[in-house]
């Protein structure tokens, strides 16, 4: 679908951009015709899995207890009764308006809800982010630089049971180990039950979240670190970094000065695809610590068949990944300006 859309977008700009514009501009079209055209699509085919997903809502299968009568009234309210290109139109334009309808389950705004989550999702998953990224960065690049060496062992070790260690298994175990035996972090919740105030408030918050964070953190460095780890062993085979070693230059200097630049674009691009983490969240980790989150959001959606908010999610999520994967060419073209555009 990707590959469909990158097509019909050089298709469309080949035959439509005269010769006097420059490269970048007509690079600057391509990508924005392309994120429209995979918008598109994506709304297309998520609308399509939604409609013909199995125990509607207001199907009666879910309440039983619901008349023919009143499920024709609520199919009525939220527009289920017309055909299925209505629904769709009515739903993009309103999409556009950045209004995702309302919710089968509260009756309350979309929007609103969604507002109301995002804000602990997005510090939780920011600060993981950058902390997962860091400290992979730091050890995939000093194993790297001790490979065949003890250390170098060390680090391949933890990296595998990282990588292999699954998010609810080890969340379970800090909870059982930190929270329950030694009593260090909340079992769940955000909050405390009486709620401080001023600076204690997130001071509060922090404290609770920051078990989840530390989750999140060690179950994501194993595959980025062995990523930057085979990354950096590639770039000291270069005889650039032979050159640089035999003119007795420091390990830092290397590091920064070699090492570094060449592993920016692969991180770039990786920082991109990491976006719509930021608002998507963890459905998995913030259930098991009840976090009132985007993850819990959409797992409790997802299992009333709230329909409204599960597209609203998934759009922002879609949105999200084609903004961060324009926003990562585009630092990529910035970085080598000899990448094909």
């Amino acid at each position: 679908m990707i590959a469909l859309g990158y097509h019909w977008s050089s298709l469309l700009l080949d035959s439509s951009i005269p010769l006097r514009y420059n490269h970048q501009m007509k690079y600057f079209l391509r990508s924005l015709s392309y994120t429209l055209i995979m918008f598109f699509l994506i709304s297309l085919i998520s609308f399509g899995a939604i409609h013909m997903a199995p125990n509607s809502f207001l199907g009666g299968e879910l309440n039983p207890n619901m008349t023919l009568e009143a499920i024709a009234h609520l199919r009525a309210v939220y527009g289920l009764d017309k055909p299925l290109f209505v629904q769709y139109t009515d739903w993009v334009t309103n999409l556009l308006l950045l209004d995702f309808g309302i919710s089968f389950v509260s009756g309350e705004d979309v929007s609103q809800v969604i507002r109301e989550r995002i804000p602990v999702t997005l510090w939780m998953n920011l600060s993981a982010m950058v902390l997962t990224f860091c400290i992979a960065m730091w050890m995939g690049i000093k194993g790297a630089l001790a490979h065949g060496e003890p250390k170098d062992s060390l680090f391949s070790q933890f990296f595998l049971l990282s990588f292999a260690m699954p998010s609810y298994y080890l969340a379970l175990i800090g909870i059982m180990f930190f929270s329950v035996t030694l009593g260090w972090f909340p079992i769940a919740g955000m909050h405390s039950l009486e709620v401080p105030e001023g600076i204690h408030y997130y001071t509060d918050m922090l404290w609770h979240l920051a078990l989840p964070v530390f989750v999140m953190v060690f179950v994501g460095i194993g595959s980025l670190a062995l990523y930057i780890r085979s990354l950096t062993l590639e770039i000291l085979k270069s005889d650039y970094i032979y050159f640089a070693r035999s003119r007795g230059i420091e390990e830092g200097k290397i590091i920064r000065f070699y090492i570094l630049p060449n592993l920016l674009p692969p991180i770039v691009t990786m920082l991109g695809l990491s976006l719509p983490g930021l608002i998507g969240g963890s459905v998995i980790l913030e259930s098991i610590f009840g976090i009132e989150g985007m993850g819990q959001l959409f797992y409790f959606s997802a299992m009333s068949r709230d329909y409204p908010v599960i597209m609203g999610i998934l759009m922002m999520s879609a949105f999200l990944t084609l903004i961060g994967n324009q926003i990562a060419d585009a630092i990529l073209l910035k970085l080598n300006p000899f990448v094909k555009r």
